[in-house]
């Protein structure tokens, strides 16, 4: 299982997140990636979490997602369509 240590910006902690293929922080920073808006899911993506999107997620989950999509804002690049 991956683990980032992501600068939550919102919350102005370290906190570490699962950043496995599918989990929310991954699908968050995937949609970031791909220039779609938030819809915090996880799942989706064929890996761990199976091609079902999850949208049922708890807190935790939620906030690993928006870390995520934050966490490419910040640092990623996006996808270039060209």
């Amino acid at each position: 299982m991956g683990a980032v240590k992501a600068l939550y910006m919102y919350k102005s902690e370290i906190t570490d997140y699962d950043t496995t293929h599918g989990s929310a922080f991954d699908r968050g920073s995937a949609d970031s990636y791909y220039n779609r808006g938030r819809n915090p899911h996880k799942g989706g993506s064929g890996g761990t979490m199976g091609w079902n999107e999850i949208k049922d997620l708890t807190p935790a989950e939620v906030e690993a997602y928006n870390a995520g999509y934050d966490w490419n804002e910040h640092f990623g690049d996006k996808k270039d369509w060209s």
